[in-house]
């Protein structure tokens, strides 16, 4: 990846993360926008965050798909690019996978200890 990508990956992370704790009505989550990954001609961001509580997952999602169009201008307003990339919204599931894991080596420590 160019480096030019990088600086433009972090740039809408950072960006949007601000719009989503300004402009997305969640009282009740935490949404973290952990990376985006622009695809090399532009066109596409894939946009990976995290929810937190995890039962709140499918709402956030569904209002950050709903609010795409407005981050998209909100940001074509910042980011002096020709077009602001398309939005594909990914919810990163590393906290519950890690969380699995660790019960998973709870188990076998128990196991072991018997």
């Amino acid at each position: 990846m160019s480096h030019r990508t990088d600086r433009l990956n972090e740039q809408i992370r950072n960006e949007l993360a601000n719009l989503i704790s300004r402009d997305l009505p969640m009282n009740d989550a935490l949404i973290t926008v952990c990376y985006v990954d622009c695809s090399p001609d532009l066109k596409q961001a894939k946009i990976v965050v995290s929810v937190m509580p995890a039962n709140v997952t499918g709402t956030a999602l569904k209002k950050l798909r709903k609010l795409s169009g407005f981050f998209n201008q909100s940001l074509a307003k910042k980011i002096k690019i020709r077009q602001i990339p398309r939005f594909h919204w990914v919810i990163d599931r590393t906290e519950e996978k890690a969380s699995d894991l660790e019960k998973i080596f709870k188990q076998i420590e128990e196991e072991n200890r018997k």
